[in-house]
């Protein structure tokens, strides 16, 4: 059996982690994560009513199971440590978990996360009690330097949020994966199964995906895609994938093959 992925002392049974963003409707989220198998699933906390007045214009928590999923909230929007370390202690005064998905990204264009920052912020964080899994580049020295500040996981990106363009930084995430002490989520730019799946071949612990699964035109049946992808990648990396060779060898050899 596929070994568990335990987080924060805590088993996540499934390695694919879904992000709740773009979807045309909460109802097509809500069916999109039941096809996905996930059960860690984040929500950027301006998309998400704390007051309880159930504004219908901030709902998504009424289409999230608690029950049945992890919720992890994200600071998405946050310009600075000082926004993203107020966001994550007003999800927890109102009752949300002390998981955190740490992104703190001030570009606009390119929404790159800043690694001062969000180290920053991670020590606050990891202080005063929270979960941490921070959003950054795949920088093996911060990753290392976010290890020992006690975050829960790293999560570099394959490529730009939403760019569906794969896995660009696969060195520097390779190195990422030799070095951790902690898991690692490939998190941003998967825009195709086979991305999540070789992330998963690559030794990567999970995979986070949002924008791929929300704009696809069957956002369900494009989870099961990538649910299937994360489970044959895994199951490949810990069976062993055999090494690239130079030369051709048969598969079925003529060795001692029609001698009488």
């Amino acid at each position: 059996m596929p070994s568990s992925l335990v987080i924060a002392g805590r088993t996540i049974r499934s390695r694919l982690f879904m992000g709740t963003g773009k979807f045309s409707s909460n109802e097509q989220m809500r069916d999109a994560l039941d096809a996905s198998g996930a059960e860690l699933v984040t929500v950027a906390l301006r998309r998400a009513d704390l007051s309880g007045k159930h504004d219908p214009f901030a709902n998504i928590l009424e289409f999230i199971d608690p029950k049945r999923y992890l919720l992890m909230p994200n600071t998405s929007g946050a310009m600075n440590a000082e926004e993203a370390v107020r966001l994550c202690r007003i999800s927890a005064g109102a009752g949300l978990p002390k998981w955190v998905k740490l992104e703190i990204h001030p570009d606009p264009r390119y929404l790159l996360p800043d690694a001062v920052e969000t180290l920053k912020a991670a020590e606050i964080l990891v202080k005063e009690g929270f979960t941490v899994l921070p959003y950054i580049n795949a920088d093996p020295v911060l990753a290392l330097r976010l290890q020992d500040a006690g975050c829960a996981t790293v999560m570099p990106l394959g490529s730009p949020i939403g760019s569906h363009r794969g896995i660009e930084t696969r060195a520097q995430i390779e190195i990422i994966i030799e070095q951790a002490r902690v898991p690692v989520v490939v998190d941003a730019g998967l825009g195709a199964p086979s991305q999540a799946a070789e992330a998963m071949e690559m030794g990567a612990d999970a995979v986070l995906v949002n924008t791929a699964i929300a704009v696809a035109g069957d956002p369900s049946r494009m989870a099961r895609a990538f649910k299937s992808a994360v489970e044959a990648g895994r199951e490949a990396y810990e069976v062993g994938i055999a090494s690239p060779g130079k030369t051709a060898q048969a598969t079925s050899p003529l060795t001692g093959f029609l001698k009488s």
